[in-house]
């Protein structure tokens, strides 16, 4: 598959690996670790993906509705993002959320064990307290292409 074009018999599988491959190797670890992490914390959850021409996101959702994801994270240039929906009114002590949107906040990623931190998974179990569709309690959520940018450019860094 050319890498700014989806054919039609492409599976999910084959066009997130098709994402994953346009960033550098270091970053490619990151993301797909991520992905481990986040996957094993949320098994029932569906897995929305949105291409996004220069990165693209990853919102784990109870349903097939972007409305209803309680987490995602983005896979930038510039490094990964995990998103907190409802950002603004999770109990954040230690001041680890980033950004002013009126939905969600973020936490850079360095490491995919970031995740398991005890700050970050209160902040997680936060999330999940405050979403407005709870997890399904059993069953394995599914991988879905939501969208993929018609001009993909690769998501690394532009020479200095």
């Amino acid at each position: 598959m050319a890498a700014n074009s989806a054919d039609a018999n492409d599976t999910p599988a084959a066009l997130l690996r098709t994402l994953v491959e346009m960033f550098d190797p270091k970053q490619q670890s990151l993301i797909r670790s991520v992905r481990t992490a986040l996957r094993k914390r949320f098994p029932t959850a569906n897995e929305l993906v949105y291409d996004y021409n220069t990165f693209f996101v990853i919102a784990y959702a109870p349903t097939d509705r972007p409305t209803d994801a309680i987490v995602s994270f983005a896979a930038r240039a510039d490094g990964v993002r995990l998103y907190l929906m409802n950002g603004p009114r999770l109990p954040d002590p230690n001041k680890l959320l980033q950004g002013s949107g009126k939905q969600v906040r973020f936490v850079r990623v360095e490491t995919a064990r970031q995740l398991a931190h005890p700050d970050i998974e209160a902040l997680i179990a936060a999330a999940i307290d405050l979403a407005s569709v709870p997890l399904p309690s059993d069953g394995r959520g599914r991988l879905v292409i939501r969208t993929i940018s018609p001009k993909r450019r690769p998501g690394r860094r532009p020479p200095k």
